[in-house]
């Protein structure tokens, strides 16, 4: 049996986590928390988010709570996952990340500290995105310098980073394919006379809206012919039952920094 701490229980993926966890007869719930002055500390996380009586009481300091756990779920923000990955390592106790927005800087800081730990990371932990990341690989292999390549994503107007993690992915994997420098070739907007379009550029473009849970769109454009890859995400607990899945898999593994094509074996 695993047992598993969730941050950010009361949020909207910490709350599907938490609810979901109990689908999994090798998963326990042991702990949950949220940030501090959240309007719930002190009380049972269950009638919270429409489940009913748990016995679990909603904390605001992973330190009181860090050892009722083998594996803490974070889907939080960027600074609140920094701090998190400290208690962590300090008490060496895996994590599932799905938290999006660091910088290269952070993940720099960071990356000492989830090596030191089982942690599998990732912008996003739908089976099918990962799985289209693995075909985008060999599509951008295939077609080569020929076709114009363009991503497009869309979420709910309350999310806070753009482009998402997931669109960088996707278009970093296609810049690793074709042997291209992201940071050089990445188009993030485009207004006025701009001029031709470079062979080489990678277009990521953002869409915010409305309640829109992600979607993202791959366009391979070439002459004549158009390849279009859509992935559409109708619920969070696609994502939920994605870290949930990590953490199963996550169990009893060595210290390392995983992602989710380890998780569901896509590596050569």
């Amino acid at each position: 049996m695993t047992r598993i701490v969730v941050a950010g229980a009361a949020g909207k993926m910490g709350s599907r986590i938490t609810a979901l966890s109990r689908e999994y007869p090798d998963l326990k719930l042991t702990g949950v928390f949220e940030k501090k002055g959240h309007n719930a500390i002190g009380k049972d996380i269950g009638p919270i988010i429409g489940i009913g009586e748990t016995g679990i009481k909603l904390s605001d300091n992973l330190e009181d709570i860090v050892d009722n756990g083998d594996i803490i779920i974070d889907f939080t923000t960027p600074n609140s996952t920094k701090e998190n990955i400290k208690v962590a390592y300090k008490n060496k106790k895996a994590m599932v990340i799905g938290t999006t927005g660091f910088s290269k800087e952070d993940m720099k800081e960071m990356e000492p500290l989830l090596k030191g730990i089982p942690c599998v990371m990732a912008s996003n932990m739908s089976t099918g995105v990962n799985l289209l990341l693995k075909i985008l690989q060999d599509i951008a292999k295939v077609l080569g310098d020929d076709f114009d390549i363009e991503v497009i994503e869309a979420h709910h107007r309350l999310k806070k980073d753009a482009p998402s993690g997931t669109a960088l992915k996707m278009a970093q994997v296609i810049a690793d394919a074709l042997q291209r420098n992201l940071e050089e070739v990445a188009v993030y907007t485009r207004k006025g006379l701009i001029g031709e379009r470079s062979k080489k550029e990678i277009g990521i473009q953002t869409i915010r809206a409305g309640d829109i849970v992600g979607e993202h769109i791959v366009i391979f454009g070439g002459l004549g012919e158009r390849i279009e890859i859509t992935h559409k995400a109708s619920s969070r607990d696609t994502f939920a039952r994605g870290a949930l899945r990590a953490a199963l898999w996550l169990a009893g593994k060595p210290a390392g920094l995983y992602d989710m094509q380890d998780v569901l074996g896509l590596k050569k």
